[in-house]
């Protein structure tokens, strides 16, 4: 069902457990005796990934979202194809967008030189998308640990199981709900989308096939659209050509992306469409509107409770 890259193999651990019960199969400090340095082995791969190349931590953020949200938090992401199946991390919603693996690989490599066999890498995903949050200026939070890597990959089940760009807002709460996370955590994690980068494939329906009667998304800011329509010409093929998902701070884990959907100036319409439901509406001019710590803090505890899907 895919291969697994050597340094991602599996891992079994007997420990004894440690700290506080978040999840029958998590805990935090789940590492303080088996490999005490795990987490900061972890970080300091990623600060060294994000000197060279501030863009890859949107990735490893993104990585543990499309992670979870197929088969749970347990590494299939990162499992190569073979002749016989096509993996996850080949499928359309990965392949090309989703960079940043050679990160997951170095401090898996880094940690098995220390503890081999231990730290397994689902929880290495988890641990370098809270790192990420934290270095772009978002919250640090405790990661609870002790997922098991998975060894099957199914590209087909990445298309059916993440929401595409397309989804409309009561898409996006079904298939929150289906992976047990709310309606108001849904428009929390959303705000991922104040850092990184998107495809032009990914939203160019809404600047020029937006449907029967019109061209344009009219929901789109028209000043907005045609930055856009410069940046991403009709017709373009180029599959490198990207634009920030929040133009103002794309590097910076904050508040704007709320700014911006008030705005009209969601790039997708899963993020524009935040404006067409009364309780969602309210939710992002609450975050827009409220100290920028407030949303911080109910970003962290999200993240948190979705890194424990189907652990």
């Amino acid at each position: 069902m895919g291969a697994w890259k050597l340094s991602c193999l599996p891992v079994i651990l007997v420990v004894i457990f440690l700290g506080r019960n978040v999840h029958s199969n998590l805990q935090f400090g789940f590492y303080t005796s088996s490999c005490s340095l795990a987490e900061f082995i972890v970080k300091d791969v990623v600060k060294e990934a994000f000197i060279k190349d501030n863009g890859v931590v949107a990735d490893l953020v993104r990585m543990h979202f499309h992670d979870c949200f197929v088969r749970g938090c347990d590494g299939s992401v990162l499992i190569d194809s073979i002749p016989s199946n096509t993996a996850e991390k080949d499928s359309p919603p990965n392949n090309p967008s989703l960079q940043g693996f050679d990160v997951i690989d170095n401090a898996k490599a880094k940690l098995e030189a220390v503890c081999k066999g231990v730290v397994s890498c689902a929880d290495i995903v988890a641990f370098a998308a809270r790192d990420s949050i934290e270095m772009t200026g978002g919250l640090g939070y405790d990661v609870p640990a002790g997922r098991r890597d998975g060894r099957v990959s199914l590209a087909s089940e990445a298309l059916t199981n993440l929401p595409p760009p397309t989804f409309n807002v009561d898409q996006l709460t079904r298939r929150f709900a289906e992976k047990g996370l709310t309606q108001e955590e849904m428009v929390t994690l959303s705000g991922a989308h104040t850092i990184g980068n998107a495809h032009c494939n990914s939203f160019s329906n809404r600047l020029y096939n937006f449907n029967g009667m019109t061209s344009q998304d009219p929901s789109l800011d028209p000043v907005y659209a045609a930055r856009l329509k410069q940046q991403c010409p009709q017709g373009s093929t180029d599959p490198n050509t990207v634009v920030p998902m929040n133009p103002e701070s794309p590097g910076v884990t904050d508040i704007s992306y709320y700014d911006d959907v008030l705005a009209n100036r969601g790039l997708f319409t899963s993020d524009q469409t935040l404006l067409t439901n009364s309780a969602t509406a309210n939710q992002v001019n609450q975050n827009a509107k409220n100290n920028p710590y407030v949303w911080k803090r109910k970003f962290a505890a999200a993240m948190v409770k979705m890194g424990q899907i189907g652990v």
